[in-house]
């Protein structure tokens, strides 16, 4: 029998998720987000799952692009990050991919490549996160270019991207429509064009309506996940789409004042009974969580006692009625929030999902 740790796919509640996303966006094109091995999940799996409904796809960088173009996805993908170098443009045009342009470089690379057919692009502008993007005030004479050359295919699509979406009581997320509105009815202008837009990730899909545009962009959402810290009337639709588990794999009876673990940093405070588990930061479970991170041990919370280890985490299962060997274990899932885990660990639920390696199997129902 093979270690026990695997994580389990519910690809019906990912297409419950990606059906709610498009609810939410009447009437605009909806593009799941699959960068990062569709967080986690198993991007070419989770690609062909929502095949018949996608109309494109989003990863990072051309090198996740080709891996779905050779699994057989036939949709466009947007590459979020466009070019890296100037052959990448032949090989976009070639494959149907299309290129976030935000600079200079990118723009240029385009308009310079000697290419057999036009290659899709959407132009980036940074209305406030101050990361990738056209400055406001550059992007109008961007778009002038590439709507100029036959190097383009049309419409070209502008983007933005929400720094604070996630926060529902800050104002950023309004400030930077206005910025974006008044940057593509400014190209409109001076191109007589209806502008494509595209500004909508989770956060503002589930909770900003003012935001929508004919784009959206769902990631983390389509995992089941909020991205709000608190709760939001849409978000608590979502259906968490992967159960990280495991087995007890030994028991043992220690006595108070007897200490688990590296570092001795756990001790016990009465007679014990601790149950260790085949799961470590090795599986991507994170080593930073403290003790009495909850873990549901046979749908029970107990608390994670002692340093995470690479393979193994110990938990104190002393007030189970019946606890034995090869009992299942549960470390995030729909009982028990991939959020709060994080919360526990002072990160965030997408870097969990994201860092799970390859060695933990993904098993796929539905």
């Amino acid at each position: 029998m093979s270690r026990p740790t695997v994580a389990v796919i519910d690809l019906k509640a990912l297409r419950a998720n990606f059906a709610l996303a498009q609810s939410l966006t009447p009437g605009a094109s909806t593009i799941p987000m699959v960068k990062a091995n569709a967080y986690g999940h198993g991007m070419i799996e989770v690609s062909r799952a929502l095949s018949e409904s996608a109309p494109a796809f989003g990863v990072a960088s051309i090198d996740e692009a080709l891996v779905l173009r050779e699994a057989g996805i036939k949709q466009p993908i947007l590459l979020l990050e466009g070019t890296f170098s100037c052959d990448e443009v032949g090989v976009a045009a070639d494959n149907n991919f299309i290129l976030m342009v935000e600079n200079s470089v990118q723009k240029d690379a385009i308009l310079n490549a000697s290419i057999s057919r036009p290659v899709s692009v959407w132009l980036g502008i940074d209305t406030g996160m101050h990361r990738l993007g056209f400055e406001p005030h550059e992007a109008t004479q961007a778009y002038l270019a590439l709507s100029n050359t036959d190097n383009v295919a049309k419409p070209i699509v502008a983007a933005s991207h929400f720094a604070c979406a996630d926060d529902l009581g800050s104002s950023a997320t309004e400030r930077q429509v206005v910025i974006f509105d008044q940057c593509t009815a400014s190209m409109a202008d001076a191109t007589n064009d209806v502008i494509a837009k595209s500004l909508g990730n989770s956060a503002a899909i589930l909770a900003w309506p003012k935001t929508h545009r004919d784009w959206q962009r769902p990631g983390y959402m389509l995992y089941g996940n909020s991205p709000f810290s608190e709760g939001q009337e849409n978000a608590n639709k979502l259906q968490p789409v992967m159960s990280l588990q495991s087995a007890v794999i030994s028991i043992r009876r220690i006595a108070s004042g007897e200490s688990v673990g590296y570092t001795a940093n756990w001790t016990a405070g009465r007679n014990s009974i601790i149950a260790t588990i085949t799961v470590g930061y090795g599986d991507g479970y994170p080593r930073q969580a403290p003790n009495g991170t909850p873990v549901l041990v046979n749908g029970v919370r107990c608390p994670l006692v002692g340093r995470v280890s690479m393979d193994m985490i110990t938990v104190d299962v002393t007030d189970l009625d019946l606890v034995s060997i090869g009992d299942k274990v549960i470390l995030w899932g729909p009982e028990l929030p991939v959020n709060e885990i994080a919360e526990h660990c002072n990160t965030i639920g997408y870097e969990l999902l994201a860092r799970i390696p390859s060695r933990v199997p993904r098993i796929y129902s539905n």
